[in-house]
C-alpha cells in the first residue's frame, strides 16, 4: 500500500530516492495531535521497507519544526484518561521513536524553527540534524510536571551531548539557542533559514546514493553497541562486516575504484 498520510505532507522524489515528511500545522507550530502521532508511527515503520526510499527528510511547515503535543488536542484530553488510557498514549509516542531508530533508512532532520517538547525528541531521533539559525530547542517536559525522560530522550540525548549536558537539558526544560545546540553537538550544522531544507536534502541525497544495506547495519550498531561490552560489540561488528562483504555493493566499490569511476550502489 502506498504511503499517503492525511495529517502531514509526504513526498517521494523518485530521482533521488529521498522521501520528505513535512509536519503541516503551521498555525500551531506543527503541534502534534493523537492522529499525527499515530500516522507518524505507522509511516516510519512503513518507510523501513518502502520500495524506492533510500533516505528521509523530516521538516515542518511555516516558522516551526514542531512545538510538541498540542495543548488543546492532546494535553487537555489526557486528563480524562485513566492509567491504562495514559499508558496507551505514552506507548504510542515511544513506538514512533522506536520506529524512527529501527528504520534502516537515514533520517535527516531539517529543523526550520522552534523545536520543543516531543518535537525535540523527534529531532533527537533523527540521524542528522540540520538547523536554522533561530531553531531554539527545549525538552519542556519538566516545565509541565512531567519526567524529562520521555519518548527515549534519556537514552538518546546522553549519547549525543554527554551525560552532564543531557541531565541539565532534561531537568531544566529550558530552551537553548541553535548556536549552543551546535556547540554541544546536538545540531550537526546550523545554516541560514532559507538554506535549511536545501542543506538537509543535500545530506539526504548523498546518503541515498550510498550503500543502503551498509548504512542500515551502521545505524543498528549505533543503536545497540553503547550497552554492550567491548568483546560482544567486536563480535557483532565482525559478523556484520562479513555479511556486508558478501553484498554486491562491496564488489561495486572495488570495481569502481579499479575503473576510476563513481560507485553506483544498490
Amino acid at each position: 500500500m502506498a504511503i499517503s498520510p492525511t495529517t502531514f505532507l509526504y513526498d517521494l522524489d523518485a530521482t533521488t530516492s529521498v522521501a520528505t515528511i513535512t509536519l503541516n500545522r503551521p498555525e500551531r507550530l506543527n503541534a502534534l495531535t493523537f492522529d499525527v502521532y499515530a500516522e507518524l508511527r505507522d509511516t516510519m515503520k512503513a518507510l523501513d521497507t518502502e520500495p524506492g526510499v533510500r533516505a528521509i527528510v523530516m521538516t515542518g511547515a511555516g516558522r516551526g519544526f514542531c512545538s510538541g503535543g498540542d495543548v488543546e488536542h492532546i494535553i487537555g484530553e489526557l486528563f480524562a484518561r485513566d492509567h491504562v488510557g495514559l499508558r496507551e498514549f505514552t506507548r504510542m509516542t515511544c513506538d514512533l521513536i522506536y520506529n524512527m531508530r529501527a528504520c534502516r533508512r537515514p533520517i535527516v532532520g531539517a529543523l526550520n524553527g522552534t523545536v520543543a517538547g516531543a518535537g525535540a525528541v523527534i529531532a533527537t531521533a533523527c540521524d542528522v540534524r540540520i538547523a536554522a539559525e533561530f531553531a531554539k530547542i527545549a525538552y519542556l517536559f519538566t516545565k509541565v510536571g512531567l519526567s524529562g525522560a520521555d519518548m527515549g530522550a534519556a537514552w538518546m540525548l546522553p549519547r549525543i551531548v554527554g551525560f552532564g549536558r543531557a541531565t541539565e537539558l532534561l531537568m531544566s526544560g529550558e530552551f537553548i539557542s541553535a548556536e549552543e545546540a551546535h556547540r554541544i553537538g546536538l545540531y550537526n550544522r546550523v545554516v541560514p533559514q532559507d538554506r535549511v531544507l536545501v542543506e538537509a536534502r543535500g545530506v539526504a541525497e548523498r546518503l541515498a546514493r550510498g550503500p543502503s544495506h551498509a548504512l542500515g547495519v551502521t545505524k543498528a550498531a549505533l543503536n545497540c553497541e553503547a550497552t554492550l561490552d567491548l568483546a560482544t560489540a567486536l563480535e557483532l561488528e565482525a559478523h556484520a562486516q562479513a555479511d556486508c562483504m558478501l553484498s554486491p555493493n562491496f564488489r561495486e566499490a572495488y570495481e569502481a575504484f579499479r575503473s576510476k569511476r563513481d560507485a553506483v550502489f544498490v
